[in-house]
């Protein structure tokens, strides 16, 4: 019987039943490198699940019988796929899966920091009540700049373009772009947009791609957004922006180190709206993640001969 690592504590029961007559393995909600290394070493997997952890080539040497790496989810930088290519290793991942989760967490995100919404319940549940001197923010009208057109990013175009809001977007890689999605380069979606939301994957090229320079390019008072991945963004340069007024809220998923731990600036500051990297983690996005984690892995192994000998 072949092994099958997960790089957490559970699968959803659904994909479980797709991976029967297989040995699934769990590594438990926090896995370590080393911790990684050693369940490979000890039941040699032909595929690994990856939720949590990184998985670099130190995991796929300890594990000779590795043929496939399957993302639980859509983003594949914690994957070493350079070393994964060299080892002929296939990497696979379940894009769109988690589309419409991830897309309604960054409108919910948008929202509370257009609406003032954590700060008013705070201040109500402190017994204010603040009418007559508080003002949000209309979104209808205003602009709204995506970095990255996928499933997740065109699913939140079409919220924001319902909200009334004109929706630009820049992706060099984006097929079948909707009507009401107006393409442009990144240095007119800076100087364009009210809101920014980054839907992209995170890349060696686009690392810190919201820095000093970029974010003093946006129009005073910007709200920004970030679904993705934290390395997106260069977190001191977003503090400062903040701070200064150039970027008016912040509303973070993702962040460059996780988990953030405590003491971290973001937390003591009243415009920053976070949430623990949850905008994939609903119900229904860990059955579909799951599913399409495991249906990937099998389509591959399905494929591809066993080495023998």
């Amino acid at each position: 019987m072949s092994t099958i690592l997960v790089t957490g504590a559970d699968l959803a029961p659904q994909a479980l039943a797709l991976l029967e007559g297989h040995e699934v393995i769990y590594a438990g909600k926090t896995p370590t490198e080393s911790d990684l290394v050693a369940l490979c070493g000890a039941h040699d997997p032909v595929a690994i699940i990856v939720r949590y952890g990184k998985v670099g080539a130190a995991v796929m040497d300890a594990a000779p019988s590795l043929r496939v790496i399957s993302k639980h989810g859509s983003g594949t930088d914690t994957i070493d796929k350079v070393a994964a290519q060299a080892r002929g290793i296939e990497v696979v991942a379940a894009a769109g899966a988690n589309a419409a989760a991830v897309a309604e967490q960054a409108l919910a995100l948008l929202l509370a920091c257009a609406k003032s919404v954590v700060a008013l319940d705070a201040r109500m549940h402190a017994g204010h009540w603040d009418k007559a001197t508080h003002k949000s923010l209309e979104l209808g009208g205003r602009t709204i700049g995506l970095v990255g057109l996928g499933a997740i990013g065109l699913r939140f175009a079409r919220m924001a373009d319902a909200l009334g809001m004109r929706v630009i977007g820049f992706d060099p890689f984006a097929r079948n772009v909707p009507a009401y999605v107006e393409c442009v380069d990144l240095l007119t979606l800076w100087r364009e947009s009210d809101a920014i939301s980054l839907h992209c994957p995170l890349t060696d090229d686009n690392r810190g791609l919201l820095d000093t320079g970029t974010l003093a390019q946006c129009k005073r008072g910007v709200i920004v957004v970030n679904t993705a991945r934290g390395g997106l963004i260069d977190e001191a340069a977003l503090l400062d922006a903040v701070r200064s007024g150039q970027v008016a809220m912040a509303g973070l998923d993702s962040f460059a180190v996780e988990p953030m731990t405590a003491g971290h600036a973001f937390q003591a500051e009243k415009n920053f709206v976070l949430s623990p990297h949850i905008g994939g983690v609903t119900s229904d996005a860990y059955v579909n993640m799951g599913v399409a984690a495991a249906t990937n892995l099998l389509q591959v192994l399905s494929r591809q001969p066993a080495v023998v000998g």
